[in-house]
């Protein structure tokens, strides 16, 4: 390191994505969910980076000029040679600094820049892949802007944090520069995992036997799994999302991760807890209206007492576990119809594809509906006319009450009858509402015929494929997603491949039950926090240790019980799904991060923290973010919280810390509330949190079924380590590491 002595207590933070102001997919939710407290930590003193898109940047950034000096002059010189550069505030909720790169600028030094890549890291790169091309060159812009600001700024520490290969590149460059920042590099999801996922290997109990050289070759991504995997293992912390891609990376990238930093959501408590629920009746209601006008002429099942069930995501078809999920539906339908059920269920799966347009079918259905509807309420209003005239001649005398023919005259009944025609309907009702570009060769219809979910009256479950994103401006189904979501019933995602898995948790924070599976990193983070979790609505498929079709059944078993629940208990469930809310909160998840940064500093600037100088009392900055642990005034006053110890949120992704001797083990986590005055309506099982001990926190691939456990250090153990690696440097805390 340097002669330079910088302050680690008020170091800056730069977070770099491709994603900031630049939406593409999930990493977009996660950066733009977390500025809020991210920027109540750190202020000005937090800086995203990015790439300059001109599609969305305007509309996403208001331009600034830098109030810091060394900001302003870094850059102005890289203005000078030539690099565009947008600075300002994003417009999101906490307002974060923002740095966009214009790539484009820069593209006269691509070959330049491609040959000192090959030179400094031996990473080949071919020259039509666009993508790779574009990371190159944003990965050295990066690098360049760090170098020449910490060659400026010398009394702050700076710690730059990167998300996936498209932004890591700048980690080896930083490294090999020896550029004096510290560097955090967040794995979301592997390059490997997606594509050998996507074919048919049982990826998860194979892990260890792939040749990843090999593999990445014949998939010609060689030149993106090496920037990966040199983004991994040049950064001082590497960081994945989840306990499964923690094992994933293990073995694809051969480092294994220092911890686990679970995605988060901004959850919106109601201030009361009945408030949720409306909104899921006042969503039902809506999708209540597309069923009937999706399934007129055949509309013969009892909406009272159909079910709502729903997949959502990527068209990723086998990744996405759409084949289990239409495979349970039609066992679903047997076991219902063989049970005498009076259930009907209906099965969203709404996964954008390639179409032509709405099925005229589709629009039909909605077009006929309507105009019954029109009908009926304008008959409606000349009856209560006619009724309230018939009423006021009586003048008060014992008058004969209206006959029916009195009320509803011929013309009524004739325009009546006119649309109940147009309800006639001799073809069943469509499985898609969109017209598909290669329909013969569709996956999801394809499973659809074969196992013949048509839509028939005797099916008891029903089928709707939506092949395109929701939104409220569609004349068929005018829901915005979260609209929707509220108003199903039950969240089905039974994925092979799923790093983290929004989708699940986004029901939870709605409060909808959700069945998720142990391959899922939502899955194993609430399997690793809750003792019974199908007891709280989230159901975990197991698809690590049992046959596909165990797997099947068990998916088949869920969803056949959530049938058989009353409505009463459908509410109840809802209420303990909601209660889980916090456990996704960024104001419980954000520790992690400021964990995996302190646990940085520590590893770059040792002396500071164990230093000669270093006093005891040096340790209290690590009780970071306490204050941002209070729950809302409204919290369900039925679960009762049964805390056996004290546990983090994030405890099952707590860093190495025992080895770095980090204070932080001795968190505490907010009290979950004991309310004493329960509703008589109160859940017979209280929510049965799991608590970890210090010492079985550390392993990666903890939580996973065959991810192995090796001999845990006792909390003495811990404390020798700690005391002889008091003025130690890192490359013998490995060693130390090794040893126990």
């Amino acid at each position: 390191m340097s002669e330079v002595k910088r302050d680690v207590h008020n170091h800056l933070l730069f977070e770099c994505a491709w994603e900031v102001a630049n939406k593409v997919g999930g990493i977009y939710t996660v950066i733009k969910t977390k500025v809020p407290v991210t920027v109540s930590e750190y202020g000005d003193r937090y800086t995203l980076i990015g790439p300059l898109s001109y599609k969305t940047a305007p509309m996403e950034v208001e331009a600034q000029e830098p109030t810091d000096p060394h900001l302003a002059a870094t850059l102005d010189s890289m203005r000078a040679a030539g690099v565009k550069i947008l600075y300002g505030r994003w417009l999101i909720e906490g307002a974060p600094n923002v740095l966009l790169f214009d790539t484009g600028s820069q593209y006269s030094r691509l070959d330049e820049w491609k040959g000192d890549l090959w030179n400094l890291a031996g990473i080949p790169t071919p020259p039509s892949d666009h993508e790779t091309n574009e990371t190159i060159i944003f990965g050295y812009i990066v690098a360049w802007f760090l170098g020449e600001y910490v060659a400026r700024q010398l009394d702050k520490a700076v710690i730059a944090h990167f998300h996936e290969w498209q932004a890591g590149l700048a980690i080896p460059l930083c490294r090999k520069r020896h550029i004096d920042v510290t560097t955090v590099f967040t794995t979301h999801a592997t390059l490997l995992g997606r594509y050998l996922c996507a074919g048919s290997v049982d990826f998860y109990n194979n892990l260890q036997y792939f040749d990843v050289d090999h593999e990445a070759g014949k998939r010609g991504i060689y030149h993106r799994y090496c920037i990966e995997r040199s983004s991994a293992h040049c950064a001082d912390v590497f960081t994945t999302v989840s306990h499964i891609t923690a094992y994933e990376s293990e073995h694809l990238l051969k480092r294994k991760p220092d911890g686990v930093l679970p995605n988060g959501l901004n959850v919106i408590k109601f201030q009361a807890m009945h408030e949720f629920q409306n909104l899921h009746s006042r969503a039902k209601e809506k999708i209540n209206d597309f069923v009937r006008g999706h399934f007129y002429g055949h509309y013969d099942f009892d909406i009272d007492n159909t079910l709502y069930m729903f997949t959502a995501g990527r068209y990723e078809y086998r990744n996405k576990g759409v084949d289990m999920f239409i495979e349970s539906l039609a066992r679903l339908n047997y076991r219902l119809q063989k049970s005498g059920s009076k259930i009907s269920v209906v099965a969203f799966i709404i996964m954008p594809a390639s179409t032509h347009s709405y099925t005229i079918d589709a629009l039909k259905g909605q077009a006929v509906t309507k105009q019954l509807r029109d009908t009926v309420t304008e008959i409606q209003n000349r009856i209560g006319q006619r009724l309230f005239e018939h009423a006021m001649r009586s003048n008060g005398e014992h008058a004969t009450l209206p006959t029916p023919d009195d009320l509803l005259s011929d013309e009524d009944k004739v325009l009546l009858k006119r649309r109940i025609f147009a309800l006639k309907r001799n073809a069943l009702p469509p499985v898609t509402t969109h017209n598909m570009t290669d329909d013969h060769n569709d996956p999801i219809l394809n499973q659809i015929r074969r196992v013949q979910l048509f839509n028939h009256s005797h099916d008891r479950v029903k089928v709707v494929f939506h092949p395109d994103f929701l939104s409220s401006n569609n004349p068929i189904l005018g829901m915005d997603y979260e609209e929707f979501v509220r108003g199903c019933h039950l969240g089905v995602f039974p994925s092979y491949y799923e790093p983290w898995g929004y989708t699940p948790a986004e029901c939870t924070v709605m409060g909808i039950p959700s069945i998720t599976t142990n391959l899922s990193g939502f899955g194993c983070f609430i399997q690793d926090l809750i003792e019974r979790p199908q007891d709280e609505g989230c159901y975990i498929i197991d698809r690590r240790s049992q046959s596909v079709e165990d797997s099947v059944n068990q998916l088949t078993d869920y969803m056949f019980s959530f049938c058989g629940k009353t409505r009463r208990q459908r509410i109840n469930q809802r209420n303990r799904v909601e209660r889980l809310s916090p456990l996704l909160d960024w104001k419980n998840l954000g520790i992690e991060y400021s964990k995996a940064r302190q646990l940085a500093l520590r590893r770059a600037y040792p002396d500071a923290f164990y230093g000669v100088g270093g006093e005891p009392g040096e340790e209290e900055d690590l009780d970071f973010g306490m204050e941002r642990m209070t729950l809302p005034i409204s919290v369900p006053a039925s679960p009762r919280y049964k805390m056996s110890g004290i546990a983090t949120p994030g405890d099952i992704g707590t860093l190495t810390e025992e080895m770095q001797a980090l204070g932080t083990s001795d968190y505490r986590g907010y009290q979950w509330p004991s309310q004493q005055d329960d509703e008589e309506e109160g859940y017979p099982f209280p929510l049965v949190m799991k608590v970890r001990s210090r010492a079985n926190s550390v392993m990666s691939g903890a939580s996973t079924p065959g991810g192995g456990r090796s001999k845990s250090l006792s909390d003495t153990d811990l404390r020798k380590a700690d005391a002889a690696l008091s003025n130690v440097n890192e490359s013998q805390t490995n060693g130390v590491n090794g040893h126990h």
